[in-house]
C-alpha cells in the first residue's frame, strides 16, 4: 500500500478546519447563551481581522475601532439572535460593511454642514457679533465639570482623538466619549436656552 503524504496532509487539514468550524459554532451558541468568557474569546478571534477590514474602507484608526466597537456591541445585545446566522464570518463582515458605509455617510454629511456653518456664520456676523458668540459659548462650556470641560477643549480646540485624550488624561477611551456626549449636550443645551441673543444678532443684521 503505497503511502500518500499529500493525501495525509489533505486529510489533517480537513480535520482542523472541522475541529475549527466545530468551536466557533459551540462558541456563538455560549454567546448567544449569554456567556460573557465565549463573547471574549469570539471578540479576541475576530477583532484584528475585523479591524483590517474596516480599516480599509474607512482610512482612519480612530473611526475604524469605533465601528468595531460597534458591531460586537451590536453582537452581544442581539446575541439571542445568533442561533439563526448560518455563517457568522459572513454575517459578521456584513454589518460591518453596512456600518462602516452608514458612518462614513453620517461623516460626508457633518462635514458638509459644517463647511455650510462656517460660511453662513461668517458671512451673517460681523467680528464684534461673533464675539458676542463666542463669549456666550464660552460661558456655556464654563458651566461643564472640570473633566467634562477638559475632554470638550480637547476635543474641540486641539482636536485630538479619544485615544490620545485618554492617554493625556489617564482615563479609557469610553469614558472620554461618555464626557464629551455629555459635554456636548450640555453647551447645545445651554446655548438654546440663550438663544435670545443669537436672536438678536439676528435681528440686527436684518434691520
Amino acid at each position: 500500500m503505497e503511502f500518500c503524504i499529500d493525501c495525509l496532509f489533505l486529510f489533517a487539514v480537513n480535520q482542523i478546519a472541522d475541529l475549527v468550524a466545530f468551536e466557533e459554532k459551540e462558541l456563538i451558541l455560549q454567546v448567544s447563551k449569554g456567556n460573557e468568557h465565549a463573547f471574549s474569546l469570539l471578540f479576541r478571534q475576530y477583532h484584528l481581522h475585523l479591524a483590517t477590514f474596516v480599516y480599509k474602507l474607512t482610512d482612519s484608526y480612530e473611526l475604524t475601532e469605533e465601528i468595531v466597537q460597534d458591531v460586537f456591541l451590536k453582537i452581544w445585545t442581539n446575541r439571542a439572535q445568533l442561533t439563526a446566522v448560518k455563517n457568522f464570518k459572513a454575517y459578521l463582515f456584513t454589518v460591518s460593511k453596512n456600518h462602516s458605509l452608514n458612518c462614513l455617510k453620517q461623516a460626508v454629511k457633518e462635514k458638509a454642514v459644517r463647511q455650510h456653518w462656517k460660511h453662513e456664520h461668517s458671512r451673517l456676523f460681523s467680528e464684534d457679533e461673533l464675539t458676542n458668540y463666542h463669549l456666550l459659548l464660552d460661558q456655556a462650556i464654563d458651566t461643564l465639570p472640570p473633566q467634562q470641560q477638559r475632554v470638550y477643549l480637547l476635543s474641540k480646540h486641539e482636536h485630538l482623538k479619544y485615544a490620545e485624550i485618554a492617554d493625556r488624561m489617564g482615563i479609557s477611551k469610553e469614558t472620554v466619549k461618555s464626557y464629551l456626549k455629555l459635554a456636548t449636550g450640555t453647551v447645545i443645551s445651554y446655548l438654546k436656552k440663550h438663544i435670545y441673543l443669537l436672536l438678536f444678532l439676528l435681528i440686527k443684521i436684518k434691520f
